[in-house]
């Protein structure tokens, strides 16, 4: 479900972001920095080291498929029912989600550009109720949303569509070990790679979790990969 745009925001300038920086709280000029700072560092790259990067983000959306797959038989019609209708959704209801800097550079090599407009318009604006400022009223903007949200279910829905199916459960908890095949840096993972591309490149976001969280390096340097 994706809201339609009329009309892009226009490119960010420094008179823009004074005027603009009132109605934003730190949460939004961070996600903002972060979308730039991947807009701006894959225009600089060759069209083979980006096609590089897709390459290498093959097998993680393939992934994202099967979640969304699972998600779909199992817990659209209870989500909807219980959150969604009723707008009371408790992965929606703050006003802002976790990120990594991955899943910008993810949703960014796999949106168009106007898609990618839509959410620095949406962190652009004032957000005055209490819910993701990513959420539209169509639903998530982002094309490929952060992984943080995909892999979120309430102990509610769980009981629910776990009750009569171990089998689902099961299926669940494969799903959630795999998705550290991608973000855990106990090994190399694709999220650390995609950070590094950039990093190399002169760069730095706060949301560079795994060269940057003193926790995550103590796992890295656990693992000997530091």
């Amino acid at each position: 479900m994706r809201l339609p745009w009329s009309k892009p925001p226009a490119p960010l300038t420094s008179a823009g972001c004074e005027a603009i920086n009132g109605a934003m709280n730190d949460y939004q000029q961070e996600q903002l920095t972060a979308f730039s700072i991947v807009r701006d560092g894959l225009a600089r790259m060759e069209e083979k080291q980006r096609r590089a990067l897709k390459d290498d983000m093959a097998e993680y959306l393939i992934f994202r498929t099967s979640v969304d797959r699972f998600l779909d038989r199992h817990f659209n019609a209870i989500c909807t029912a219980t959150c969604y209708q009723t707008r009371t959704s408790a992965c929606c209801s703050k006003d802002g989600i976790i990120t990594f800097f991955a899943d910008a550079v993810v949703n960014v090599l796999n949106s168009s550009d106007v898609q990618v407009d839509r959410l620095t318009g949406a962190l652009q604006r004032n957000n005055t109720g209490h819910r993701c400022i990513y959420l539209g009223e169509k639903g998530c903007l982002w094309m490929i949303r952060p992984v943080v949200c995909a892999m979120f279910l309430c102990d509610r829905a769980m009981d629910e569509a776990f009750a009569a199916s171990p089998e689902t459960r099961a299926e669940w908890e494969k799903l959630r070990e795999n998705e550290k095949r991608f973000k855990w840096p106990d090994r190399p993972v694709l999220f650390d790679r995609l950070e590094k591309a950039f990093i190399d490149m002169g760069y730095q976001s706060t949301l560079m979790h795994l060269n940057f969280s003193p926790g995550l390096l103590r796992i890295k340097k656990n693992a000997g990969l530091i």
